[in-house]
């Protein structure tokens, strides 16, 4: 739940690296939230009609959390070297999702990049220092 916060709090921070489990745990809470809207619409009858699953819950729910997604979404292929346009890829059927989720789980490259410092190396040393925990 720490990393799904964490994006929220870096609500429109497309700068920077997002390390693959700040991405995955971000994703993961977004779809069980999600999947809960859905539910509170079904049961409080919230739908906009008999044929779509979903309601106000859920819409309003999506367009809060696009921004932050996108955002997480760019950081986390900065950390692999990669610019935010590569997003658009996912544009292209099929093979571009492939790609896409292929760029999300592959290892940031170790070290500073052009999109700044590694967050896994950032990570270890603030914890060892016993600051705060990110």
């Amino acid at each position: 739940m720490k990393w799904y916060l964490k994006v929220l709090k870096q609500y429109a921070d497309f700068n920077g690296r997002a390390r693959r489990t700040e991405y995955w745990m971000y994703l993961l809470f977004n779809i069980i939230f999600l999947i809960a809207a859905a539910v509170l619409d079904n049961i409080l009858g919230l739908k906009f009609n008999s044929q779509v699953p979903y309601g106000f819950i859920y819409l309003i729910y999506s367009l809060a959390v696009f921004l932050p997604g996108l955002a997480v979404a760019v950081r986390r292929l900065h950390d692999v070297g990669k610019s935010g346009w590569f997003i658009l890829i996912s544009l292209i059927p099929i093979i571009g999702g492939i790609w896409l989720i292929i760029l999300m789980a592959t290892e940031g490259t170790p070290g500073t990049n052009e999109y700044g410092v590694n967050p896994k190396e950032n990570f270890n040393e603030i914890n060892e220092i016993g600051q705060k925990d990110i």
